[in-house]
């Protein structure tokens, strides 16, 4: 019968999949995972963290014990419920939930360097901000500007009937 397959002529689907992880296993999972021939997808994300001694970077994953996989299920099901560092496919219902191209391409689209950058909120020069982290957490201020070469802002602070000008950090600070 012209234009029928046989099930082995059929095309075979992939669709992008949320896997959940054994706790603190996305990397160990996604090279597991991709030794099956699986492609797989760990966004991960840059995070700014406060240690007693310093302000540090690192990067961790987007979604923290979840990850994504495009395959064809229910072929690779098995394979990938199985997987090293695997706890299950997130389903929902009868059978895996599908994760649409448009959200996978949305995550991808900000990835730079490797990983997702967002950006800190944009702090606009006279208006209200409020300190929320260090000595001065909640006192409120007015943004000044960001000091060039260095990771750092001016704000005014008005506390009682006397104003000073301080430099913080500004992941210290957010808009009111």
């Amino acid at each position: 019968m012209p234009g029928s397959r046989t099930v082995h002529e059929q095309i075979i689907m992939k669709y992008w999949y949320a896997v959940r992880t054994k706790s603190r296993c996305e990397a160990f999972a996604e090279v597991n995972l991709q030794r099956l021939g699986v492609e797989v997808f760990l966004p991960m994300l840059k995070e700014y963290k406060q240690t007693p001694v310093a302000h540090c970077k690192s990067v961790t994953p987007l979604f923290p014990g979840y990850l994504f996989v495009r395959c064809a299920m229910p072929a690779q099901y098995r394979a990938v419920s199985y997987a090293t560092g695997v706890k299950n496919v997130v389903s929902f219902g009868a059978g895996p939930s599908i994760v649409d191209d448009s959200i996978i391409d949305s995550i991808k689209g900000q990835v730079v360097s490797g990983v997702v950058e967002i950006a800190h909120e944009r702090l606009v020069p006279g208006k209200a901000v409020r300190i929320h982290e260090g000595s001065l957490c909640g006192l409120d201020a007015v943004f000044e500007k960001n000091l060039s070469g260095s990771n750092r802002v001016v704000l005014l602070l008005k506390a009682i009937s006397y104003q000073a000008r301080l430099i913080l950090e500004p992941w210290r600070v957010s808009n009111m």
